[in-house]
């Protein structure tokens, strides 16, 4: 299909009032579709085919099940009189769609129309679509690609006092969910709502800052690099703004279709539930071959988790950040959980700053969307040492205790093997979970009894090492799964394939059935980045 604009709006406004035949006027309408359609034009699309990069409407096509997709907006355009014609549907394209039978709203940014630059009137058409989603309960999806803010449309006094007229435009009150794409070059409202949304997926090569690096070059005097200024790995690694790293525009698309599966549509519903029998439960037997009983040895907690969840349904985030956690959604016998685990391959398993942040912010997603916690526990405490005071440590572990117990959702706590200091309360040990469970392997203290030995009787290993051993066994005794049933401390001691099971049974006994599976959402405005 060829694609044409229509006649310029001069020529159709210059005409009266009921001049023209109804037949004229359906050609008039046809015609201004036709270009919104051919949004920067065919020379412009062209080249983002041979860049490799879907469109902003083939990306609302591949996203949405077929045929689905409501537009709105679609013949908007600048407020300036001179672009006009240059700016079909002002440079976003916003809706409503499906996503498997689930109704959701979409802004697509349009790199061929102005850069996807923010105005007057796109931002409208966003706010609109944001006022709807929360309305009626659908999901808000940003596929971001943008320039920033429209020059010279933002410049002056008269554009900055239109500006800010919405003193709630940036509110987080967790009525559904946000889910932000980082496609391309992404600055202005593309940053600032990606930083809003409780996921994030970012494709390599991708950008995401306050400003170009062309514009931060001039305002720091110094050359930047795009990458080291908002590339993936910083986004991913350091910052943790991004969920999830792909290499395609499909990639990314299909990682928000997995994520919504998860969720459901609005906070006042629970997530939807598989039937029982499309879960396959993984071989328990398994998770004694995965966890070394000595202490002293690594595993991947990644791998423990497949082997407990339904099979193949582990989503793990943020998986480059903050890495003696372990967050991440699944599926348990057709249900959809949240994870929270330590993971002794990183660091030992000992918490830092980062990984207190990553869990927080996890929490209050699951908080916000009904979704039940499952923490898995095997840390000794929390990493201690000039840097993370630096990095504020005592303060993130006092915010992540804190998301735990305004926490509203099902909570179980299944220690593996060490439990130490306030680790066992930030992890969900005593009152913290609904219930909690020890594997017969499990040791839970103030901190761990090698290093309890030197702290009570002032000795070390080297100093004498049979009396040294004799005194940690002794401590180790008072810390055992048992003792710490006896002090009903754990409502179970269990074996390891015994997990699944417990879990399953766990979430059917705490679901909240009298509150129609819907928390109290204390954490709804907490800020999305901490």
């Amino acid at each position: 299909m060829s694609l044409t604009f229509a006649p310029a709006d001069a020529a159709v406004n210059a005409a009266a009032p009921g001049a023209s035949s109804h037949g004229e006027q359906r050609a008039e309408l046809d015609g201004r579709i036709r270009t919104a359609l051919a949004m920067g034009g065919a020379d412009k699309l062209a080249q983002r085919r041979a860049s490799g990069h879907l469109n902003a409407r083939e990306r609302i096509d591949q996203l949405l099940d077929a045929g689905s997709f409501s537009e709105t907006g679609m013949l908007a355009v600048s407020v300036l009189p001179a672009d006009r014609e240059s700016s079909p549907a002002d440079a976003k394209i916003t809706g409503t769609g499906r996503i498997e039978g689930r109704r959701v709203a979409v802004v697509s940014n349009d790199m061929t129309v102005k850069g996807a630059s923010s105005s007057a009137v796109n931002m409208r058409k966003i706010a609109r679509l944001k006022d709807t989603a929360n309305r009626s309960g659908m999901p808000l999806i940003f596929l971001g690609e943008s320039s920033g803010s429209r020059v010279p449309d933002s410049l002056g006094a008269e554009a900055m006092a239109a500006a800010g007229q919405d003193p709630q435009q940036y509110c987080r009150r967790r009525e559904t969910p946000w889910v932000s794409a980082v496609l391309g070059p992404c600055l202005g409202s593309s940053t600032w709502y990606t930083c809003l949304s409780d996921f994030v997926v970012m494709r390599k090569g991708a950008f995401l800052a306050v400003s170009s690096a062309r514009v931060t070059s001039l305002a720091i005097g110094e050359t930047v690099d795009p990458e080291e200024l908002g590339g993936w790995r910083l986004h991913a690694e350091q910052t943790g703004l991004v969920d999830r790293v792909v290499s395609s525009d499909a990639e990314a698309l299909a990682e928000i279709r997995r994520f919504l599966s998860y969720l459901p549509s609005h906070a006042g519903a629970r997530p939807p539930r598989l039937s029982a029998a499309e879960a396959i439960a993984p071989d328990a037997d398994k998770l004694v071959e995965l966890v070394p009983s000595a202490r002293s040895k690594t595993y991947d907690m990644r791998k423990v988790i497949a082997g407990i969840v339904d099979e193949g349904s582990f989503f793990n985030l943020k998986d480059r950040f903050g890495r003696a956690a372990v967050t991440g959604l699944a599926r348990l016998d057709g249900e959809s959980v949240g994870i929270v685990a330590s993971n002794p391959m990183f660091k030992g398993g000992a918490m830092d700053p980062e990984a207190c942040r990553k869990v927080t912010a996890f929490l209050v997603m699951c908080d916000s969307f009904n979704i039940p916690v499952l923490f898995l526990v095997d840390t000794p405490g929390f990493l201690v040492g000039i840097e993370g005071e630096r990095k504020a440590a005592p303060a993130h572990i006092m915010n992540m205790i804190h998301a735990v117990q305004l926490c509203n959702v099902p909570k179980l706590s299944v220690i593996l093997r060490k439990s130490y200091g306030q680790a066992y309360i930030n992890m969900g040990g005593g009152r913290n979970s609904d219930a909690v469970a020890a594997w017969t392997s499990a040791d839970a203290s103030f901190m761990d009894p090698q290093i309890g030995v030197s702290v009570l009787y002032g000795i070390k290993r080297e100093d004498d090492p049979e009396r040294f051993d004799q005194l940690k066994v002794e401590l180790a005794r008072d810390t055992s799964a048992y003792a710490l049933a006896g002090a009903f401390g754990v409502q179970a001691v269990i074996a390891p394939q015994q997990t699944r099971a417990w879990l399953i049974d766990g979430l059917a006994t705490h679901r909240r059935d009298r509150n129609g599976g819907i928390g109290e959402h204390e954490m709804r405005s907490w800020p999305t980045y901490l």
